[in-house]
């Protein structure tokens, strides 16, 4: 019997020793063979979302290989199908190919070229599932635990961790990360992870409000408070009553404003433009910024005690370049997203892309990410597809990074991913990335990478 996470191959061809040989290599390469005489039986067996891949003749008795090829592809399109034709029957390889065949061997192979091919099929089919599976989880993404953190990091671990244990207590929160890290999209785990959660989420961008009316925006004002204030107004903290006030770029406020806003912390109530009773509050604080206010604080462009007292609780938010590994789960989340909302297929990015993804620096991190993964199912067929040329106008330069650090980028991300769909079980990563556990411990240790940080962290 064959551990679960082994593989599954499907091998088709009605010559009995091919059959054998073909299945040999591939037990010997830590796959699971399931070999058959004909296609008919095959398909037959064939499981609803086969995890593998298929390896079948195209001439054989009944029904070939061609007409198997297109009977698999009506079930599921995106199951790689490998083909094996005769030595110089170049027609019939070239109709494999507009078949949709993923790939094709010639006879006589050698094993070290079936293996080759089966690798890689394996690769393609694993994006393919994983795209079905986030497709699927698109319908649940909105529900009681809120807004799903994409990562399997250790550090985004540790940040859903902690995201689920500030939800639960009334805190107040700083966010500090760059732009784009996703300052707003944690504001909004946090408050529907929280009690808060049937309550209005109020997001304010300090930045983008004119200064000369941002304290009424925030606190309300009543009829003949000032010119034009023709009736009363509700400001946005009152409206957020029972629920949470999320204060962007925070960094922004005017002093005058941030002596008010402390005001409001500390004594949990406004008072509107023009009133002087004061409204009773009921409100949890999440406030974000891109600078460091404690050095702000210093050079006296933000209070200092307005500083210590949003410092109770602080979330840093890793950039995307401390987490390369999580990049390609990011681009298929984010293309899976745009595809289901355009009614388009999301296409599965090749190694060479893959590749493109790793080099660049993304400065304006998670969401340059997804800005591209959306040109890439809008407007990829326009660029054959080819992730770096839609990377040009961002400044990515591939060839900047030598092939061997290429490597090494993406030899991470697949390690990362594997220990994370195994729990850090050593032994079935092995087997997954078909390595000795020598291997694989001299490759943790290069890359900085740690199985312990997997065994526990179940994806965010």
């Amino acid at each position: 019997m064959h551990e679960a996470s082994t593989l599954p191959v499907m091998v088709i061809d009605d010559e009995p020793h091919l059959r054998i040989t073909a299945s040999q290599t591939l037990e010997l390469a830590g796959y699971a063979p399931l070999c058959f005489a004909s296609a008919e039986e095959a398909l037959a067996a064939l499981p609803e979302h086969f995890p593998g891949v298929v390896v079948s003749d195209i001439r054989m008795p009944g029904m070939d290989g061609i007409t198997l090829l297109r009977e698999l592809h009506k079930r599921d399109a995106t199951l790689p199908v490998i083909l094996i034709t005769g030595h110089g029957d170049i027609s019939t390889a070239v109709e494999a190919m507009r078949a949709g065949a993923w790939d094709f061997l010639e006879k006589p192979f050698a094993g070290e070229q079936l293996l080759d091919v089966v690798r890689r099929g394996i690769e393609k089919r694993e994006l393919s599932l994983e795209n079905h599976r986030l497709k699927a989880e698109l319908e649940v993404q909105q529900a009681a635990l809120g807004p799903r953190l994409v990562g399997r990091t250790p550090v985004i671990s540790r940040l859903a961790l902690m995201i689920q244990r500030i939800s639960q207590v009334e805190a107040d929160v700083l966010l500090f990360g760059e732009t784009g890290t996703g300052k707003d999209l944690v504001a909004r785990a946090i408050h529907e992870r929280s009690a808060r959660r049937h309550h209005p989420f109020v997001a304010i961008n300090c930045g983008a409000v004119p200064e000369n009316i941002i304290e009424s925006e925030l606190f309300g004002h009543e009829k003949g408070a000032f010119t034009g204030a023709v009736e009363r107004r509700i400001g946005k903290f009152e409206h957020a009553n029972g629920g949470t006030v999320f204060l962007d770029e925070i960094e922004s406020m005017p002093l005058a404003l941030q002596v008010k806003l402390l005001r409001v912390l500390q004594e949990r109530s406004i008072e509107r433009l023009g009133a002087n009773e004061p409204v009773p509050l009921d409100i949890r604080v999440i406030a974000a910024t891109k600078v460091d206010l404690k050095s702000a604080s210093e050079e006296g462009s933000f209070r200092e005690d307005l500083y210590y007292r949003l410092n109770v609780v602080t979330l840093p938010l890793p950039p995307l370049r401390e987490r390369r590994e999580d990049i390609p789960l990011l681009f298929q989340h984010f293309a899976v997203v745009a595809a289901n909302r355009s009614g388009l297929e999301a296409p599965t990015p090749d190694s060479h892309a893959m590749a493109a993804l790793l080099a660049h620096d993304w400065p304006g991190n998670v969401r340059e990410l997804r800005n591209l993964a959306e040109r890439f199912v809008l407007l990829g067929a326009a660029f054959d597809y080819r992730l770096d040329a839609l990377l040009e106008g961002a400044g990515t330069d591939i060839e900047a990074h030598s092939l061997a650090r290429q490597v090494e980028l993406f030899e991470k991300s697949l390690i990362s991913q594997s220990l994370a769909r195994h729990q850090g079980h050593v032994v079935e990563v092995c087997r997954h990335l078909t390595i000795p556990r020598k291997t694989l411990y001299d490759k943790l240790k290069r890359h900085g990478l740690n199985a312990d940080d997997y065994r526990h962290s179940n994806e965010p």
